[in-house]
């Protein structure tokens, strides 16, 4: 009894038990149940239905009487020309998406972080933030009023006397257009796990550097970004992994027949032809195959990570 009174008065924790954690915090377990069911329903619940990529699938015969054909499909979508070039669109766009869009949250975190006025730091976020909320449906909408053919900027060319210029139909133009709108949606969004990352820094560092006369410039290379680091070797682990997947909603909302040389990307090629044409083999291949992809990326990119940096997810 006495050794057990010593422990617990110098503070040494016991092994709580499954049970003794339950009854603890129910609650928090009772709140995550729906989440839970959520993923199992929609994620592992619709891997039975990738058979249909081995499958030459008839929703009227079902899985049952449909032909088992292996890995024709895929074969046959390697031949596709328009998956190739969706294929190539999805790497093009994601990797100037990746190259543009990924440090420039980085970059406004550490803006927002030198501001010295607090009522004009908020302000600045919430204007920032603001986009991220809004559809691209909407976005869209305010890209057509500057960028089209009768549009802010077409009028201002038009009133110089030149040839109004073709924004939004031309196809040199519309990828660059495309990773602007996408950086300039998600620019401050992005930001807040980069600003909440510096705000809990520790701040003796930068006092001892203020002390020893260190410069912002210097205080942000040598203090703030090094103690980011693993935010975002993190954050780009994420966005490496999503690169085959990044764009749908955008690009369904902005391309035309005249792009579509360069915007269609995977996800418009499989509901073009999984909904549109109704060839759920083609569309739940070229699925898989994008997630085979997404897979290795996150795994490479994790495995890179840690060479460079000693530092990944796991």
């Amino acid at each position: 009894m006495a050794k057990k009174n010593a422990a617990n008065v110098v503070g040494v924790k016991t092994k709580t038990t499954w049970k003794q954690a339950f009854k603890r915090d129910w609650q928090l377990y009772l709140l995550l149940l729906l989440p839970l069911i959520m993923v199992f329903v929609f994620s592992y619940g619709a891997y039975p239905g990738l058979r249909m990529a081995f499958m030459d699938y008839k929703p009227a015969k079902g899985y049952a009487g449909s032909e088992w054909v292996g890995m024709k499909t895929f074969v046959k979508i390697f031949k596709d020309a328009d998956f190739m070039r969706a294929l190539r669109n999805s790497i093009v766009f994601n990797l100037a998406d990746l190259i543009i869009g990924f440090p420039m949250p980085i970059i406004l975190a550490l803006i927002l972080n030198e501001l010295r006025y607090p009522r004009f730091k908020k302000v600045s976020q919430t204007i920032l933030y603001l986009p991220h909320f809004l559809s691209w449906v909407v976005i869209y909408g305010i890209f057509v009023s500057f960028l089209g053919s009768t549009g802010v900027i077409n009028s201002v060319i038009t009133s110089l006397g030149f040839e109004p210029v073709s924004f939004l139909m031309d196809s040199g133009k519309f990828r660059g257009i495309l990773v602007i709108a996408d950086a300039w949606k998600e620019i401050g969004w992005s930001s807040i796990i980069y600003f909440a990352a510096i705000a809990g820094l520790d701040q003796e560092c930068f006092e001892a550097a203020d002390v020893d006369g260190a410069t912002r410039i210097q205080k942000i290379w040598y203090i703030t970004l090094p103690s980011l680091l693993p935010t975002i070797v993190l954050m780009l682990i994420i966005r490496v992994g999503n690169i085959m997947n990044a764009g749908f909603d955008q690009i369904f909302v902005f391309y035309n027949p005249t792009v579509y040389d360069v915007a269609d990307i995977i996800g418009t090629y499989v509901y073009r032809m999984g909904l549109g044409k109704l060839e759920f083999s083609t569309g739940t291949a070229v699925g898989l195959f994008n997630s085979v992809i997404s897979m290795i990326l996150v795994h490479s990119s994790n495995f890179i990570a840690r060479k460079a940096t000693g530092k990944g997810i796991w």
